[in-house]
């Protein structure tokens, strides 16, 4: 049976909801950081639907981690994984992204997105969040294609991805 997939209108408690789960990797991954071979300070972004103001999303924070090393990237799987991390490897067309998941009561809470910089997928994941925040008429066309999107695929919430 197909997941039925979920859009919500803007929820204002997701840029606190990011701010705390910000603060718990940081902790997390500080060590992470100085791992032999990548040392270097760690970038946590807010980026998807959840980190736009006003914008209709599934609500699931998606974070994106900037890290300067495959070093590094290995040295955050045992930490990511202490705090309900689910590692699911390198992927995306961009091999330098590791995905994440983190479900709270069975239910998606967050996606981590790990880039080892540079990586491209980075920033035009940054560039794409920057346009919509900046942009209104652009947040809202692409609110109605998400719309558009969902009901092409019946509300499957894999068909949509």
């Amino acid at each position: 049976m197909a997941l039925t997939l979920r859009l919500v209108t803007h929820d204002g408690t997701w840029q606190a909801r990011f701010e705390a789960e910000a603060a718990r990797l940081q902790a997390a991954l500080s060590g992470a950081a100085t791992a032999p071979l990548g040392a270097g300070p760690l970038r946590i972004e807010h980026v998807g639907s959840t980190a736009v103001p006003g914008l209709t999303g599934k609500p699931v924070l998606d974070v994106a981690v900037a890290v300067p090393s495959e070093a590094v990237a290995d040295a955050c799987i045992a930490p990511l994984d202490e705090l309900g991390y689910e590692y699911r490897g390198p992927h995306g067309d961009d091999p330098r992204r590791r995905y994440y998941v983190r479900d709270v009561s069975g239910v998606r809470a967050v996606q981590l997105h790990i880039y080892v910089l540079p990586a491209r997928a980075w920033d035009e994941k940054l560039a794409f969040r920057d346009a919509l925040r900046a942009d209104p008429s652009l947040a809202s066309a692409y609110a109605a294609e998400k719309f558009r999107v969902a009901d092409a695929v019946g509300w499957d919430k894999s068909a949509y991805a």
